[in-house]
C-alpha cells in the first residue's frame, strides 16, 4: 500500500507547471483518497486478561469438595484460574454484507473446568479452544449475523469467564449452563429493542455430533428473545436449549429427549447514576428416562430449578460491593450426578455471596469474596457426605489489556 500512496503523490508533482488553477485541489482530492483506502485497511484486535487467586474451604478436610457449585477446588488452593486472549475483527455498525471473525482462547485452571481435553482439572498447564467462529452479516431487512463454527452459549447470566461476573465463584445456575459448541447462530434485531436468536448446534460444548438416536443425530436446537428498554438501563433475554433425541454432552447415554430454559435480566436505575446494578436469573431443565453413566443403569425423570438475585453497588472509582443470594432444587440427582448422592435423592440448597472490589487502576481489579452454602449434605468428600453448611473464602486479582 505504501508504495501506491507514494506514486499518487509523486506523480501530480511531476507536472505541476502545466496544471490549471484549480489543480491544488485535484492534488488535494488524491490525497485523500490514499489516506482515506490507507486507514480503513481491515484491522484485528488482541484482548484478554489474567487472572489468579486463592479459594479456601472451610470444611476440615483437604479432599476435594462439591459444594453443589462448579468450583471443586480443596481446602486451600492457589489458583491460576485463567489466561484469555482474544482475537477479533468485529463488525460494523453499517447494514451491509460484511465479515469478520473471533477466537477465544485461554489456559488455566479455569479451562480444564470447562472441559478442555490437553490436561486434566486443576492443572494450570490446560488449554482450551473456547471460541472460534466466522461473523457474517447479511443485509436482509434490519441486517442478519451470523456466527458459524464454535461459540458459547445463549443460555445463562453467569459467563465462563470469573472478571466478567459480579463473583468469584459461580453459582449454582452454571452447574447446568451449556458449553460451547459447533454450529451456527442467526440474530435479528426486530428493532432497536427486541432481537430473535435462534441456532443448531451439536450439543452442549461438543465439537462434534455425538448422537444418541439409531442414526447417530445428537443436534440441539437453541434460540431465544432478547429485550432492551429504550433508555438502555434495562435488558433481558429469554432462551431455550432443546435436545430432541438427547445430548450426550451432559453425560446422557440415551435417546430421550432434554429440555433446558432460562430467563436473565438486568436494571440499572436512573436515580443512582449508574452505581447501582440489580439483576436476577432464573433456570430450569427437565429431563425424560434420564440415564447417565453414574446413574446404576436406573432410568427416572429428572429435573433442576435455580433462582438468584444480585446487585452491586459502586461506591466511588475504587471499592464496590456486589451480592448474590441463590436457591437450587435438584430433583432425582440424574442431571446433576453429584458424588455421594444416590439416584433419587432430591434436595434443596441455598446460597448467599457477598464479593468486595477494588479496581485500583484502569486495568487492575482486586476482590474479595466470602460465600455460605446450606443445604442437605452440600458437602462431598473422601468419606461420602459429610456435613450441611460450606463456608468458602476466595481471593482474586485480574490484570486485564
Amino acid at each position: 500500500m505504501k508504495p501506491l500512496i507514494c506514486s499518487l503523490l509523486i506523480l501530480p508533482l511531476l507536472n505541476l507547471s502545466s496544471l490549471q488553477a484549480d489543480s491544488t485541489k485535484n492534488l488535494d482530492k488524491v490525497l485523500e483518497d490514499a489516506i482515506y483506502l490507507e486507514t480503513t485497511t481491515p484491522q484485528v484486535h488482541l484482548s484478554g486478561y489474567v487472572d489468579a487467586g486463592y479459594i479456601y474451604n472451610f470444611t476440615g478436610t483437604a479432599a476435594p469438595q462439591s459444594s453443589y457449585g462448579t468450583d471443586t477446588n480443596a481446602q486451600g488452593e492457589f489458583n491460576l484460574n485463567a489466561v484469555k486472549l482474544v482475537l477479533e475483527k468485529a463488525l460494523s455498525e453499517e447494514n451491509s454484507f460484511q465479515a469478520g471473525f473471533r477466537v477465544d482462547l485461554m489456559l488455566g485452571e479455569d479451562a480444564g473446568a470447562l472441559g478442555a481435553n490437553t490436561a486434566a482439572a486443576g492443572s494450570s498447564d490446560t488449554f482450551y479452544l473456547q471460541q472460534a467462529h466466522v461473523l457474517i452479516r447479511l443485509p436482509l431487512g434490519n441486517g442478519l449475523d451470523l456466527q458459524v463454527g464454535k461459540f458459547g452459549s445463549i443460555l445463562g447470566y453467569e459467563a465462563d469467564e470469573r472478571p466478567a461476573n459480579l463473583n468469584i465463584t459461580q453459582g449454582f445456575n452454571a452447574s447446568l449452563d451449556p458449553g460451547p459448541s459447533v454450529g451456527i447462530l442467526a440474530s435479528y434485531p426486530l428493532n432497536e429493542q427486541i432481537s430473535l436468536i435462534g441456532g443448531l448446534i451439536n450439543g452442549n460444548g461438543q465439537d462434534s455430533n455425538v448422537g444418541l438416536d439409531n442414526e447417530g443425530d445428537g443436534y440441539a436446537l437453541t434460540g431465544g428473545l432478547s429485550l432492551t428498554h429504550p433508555s438502555a438501563k434495562a435488558e433481558t433475554q429469554l432462551t431455550y436449549h432443546y435436545a430432541p433425541w438427547g445430548d450426550s454432552g451432559f453425560a446422557q447415554v440415551e435417546d430421550e429427549s432434554l429440555l433446558g430454559l432460562n430467563w436473565w435480566g438486568n436494571w440499572s436505575p436512573l436515580c443512582c447514576n449508574d452505581k447501582l446494578l440489580l439483576a436476577f436469573n432464573a433456570s430450569a431443565w427437565f429431563a425424560n428416562d434420564f440415564n447417565t453413566p453414574g446413574a446404576g443403569g436406573n432410568d427416572d425423570s429428572s429435573s433442576f430449578y435455580t433462582a438468584a438475585l444480585y446487585a452491586k453497588y459502586q461506591f466511588n472509582s475504587l471499592f464496590s460491593l456486589a451480592g448474590r443470594t441463590e436457591y437450587a432444587h435438584n430433583d432425582d440427582n440424574n442431571l446433576l450426578a453429584l458424588p455421594g448422592r444416590s439416584i433419587g435423592f432430591s434436595d434443596d440448597v441455598f446460597s448467599w455471596t457477598t464479593t468486595a472490589g477494588f479496581n485500583l487502576t484502569e486495568e487492575l481489579l482486586f476482590r474479595l469474596e466470602y460465600r455460605a452454602d446450606l443445604g442437605t449434605s452440600v458437602i462431598s468428600d473422601a468419606n461420602g457426605l459429610s456435613g450441611d453448611t460450606a463456608h468458602r473464602a476466595s481471593a482474586q486479582v485480574v490484570y486485564t489489556f
